[in-house]
């Protein structure tokens, strides 16, 4: 891979934060012909992930390293993947051209996830390259049932109770999914994360049917920058609180390792559907 870069087409620059995904994203451009250069943020990129390719770990807040990095292997398309915590203030530490940049991004860097998302990839914008979502190089998640298992009414009536909390949380920009069980919700997504949510959910559960696990994308994402993601440890964590069940967005879902998701479902009969929130209850509960 080391000759790649003497190729004249541009490259596609990764800003790579912890898990799989940045490594996929990767071999997917990789096989379209395209050379891929992959900024490692410090302590958060993974090296077993992102050290297969041309990279570079740079920190965070070092916001002149990374355009000079990106701009020094050519790229064109840059790709943000991968969970990154948001520092504190404390933390950022940013260098000369960071805190240029955090004062164009201005009270965005104290909103919710949305607005930074947004001014983010502006600056990126403005900045001469082409912001691209990672769902462009990877597979789409089209609508349907994944696996053996399929939802049952009272299932798919709380995955429409589901969407709709959904969507009133993201329009508050405060996160991505919720579990209902029962029509009763039991859990919704914060800053913690769908992970942390999914575990806290255990002890929240009433008796009888196991609880739904709904993910969608919020109502003005970035899609860009912050696409919901479902993998292997979705559905580990699924089946050890108890859920029965997990509905995610079609078209708006990453799925980490799709072969695995559905074979641990399977396994644990746990149901996977895909939905488009806006026909949902017209397809399904006629």
């Amino acid at each position: 891979m080391q000759n790649q870069f003497t190729e004249k087409k541009a490259a596609v620059g990764i800003l790579a934060g912890g898990g799989p995904l940045p490594g996929k994203v990767a071999e997917a451009v990789f096989a379209m012909g395209r050379p891929v250069f992959i900024v490692g943020f410090q302590d958060f990129a993974e090296p077993e992930i992102i050290e297969k390719w041309p990279h570079e770990y740079i920190r965070l807040a070092a916001a002149g390293r990374i355009l000079s990095a990106l701009r020094e292997h050519h790229c064109e398309d840059i790709v943000l993947i991968g969970p990154v915590k948001r520092p504190s203030w404390r933390d950022l530490r940013p260098d000369a051209e960071g805190a240029k940049i955090l004062a164009r991004i201005g009270k965005a860097l104290f909103a919710g996830d949305d607005g930074l998302l947004a001014a983010l990839v502006r600056v990126f914008d403005e900045e001469g390259f082409k912001v691209r979502g990672a769902h462009e190089f990877l597979d789409p998640v089209i609508e349907g049932v994944y696996g053996k298992i399929k939802p049952d009414t009272q299932a798919l009536q709380d995955i429409a109770k589901g969407i709709e909390v959904n969507q009133a949380l993201g329009r508050l920009d405060i996160g991505q999914g919720c579990i209902v069980q029962n029509g009763l919700v039991i859990a919704v997504e914060a800053m913690e994360g769908t992970d942390s949510m999914v575990k806290r959910a255990k002890d929240c559960q009433q008796p009888g049917l196991g609880a739904i696990l709904v993910k969608q994308v919020k109502p003005d994402q970035e899609r860009r920058a912050d696409m919901p993601t479902i993998g292997p440890r979705t559905v580990i964590g699924a089946c050890e609180s108890g859920l029965r069940g997990i509905a995610f967005e079609a078209g708006g879902t990453l799925i980490v390792q799709q072969d695995e998701v559905i074979r641990l479902a399977d396994e644990n009969g746990i149901f996977l559907l895909s939905y488009h929130p806006e026909n949902f209850k017209q397809k399904y509960l006629k």
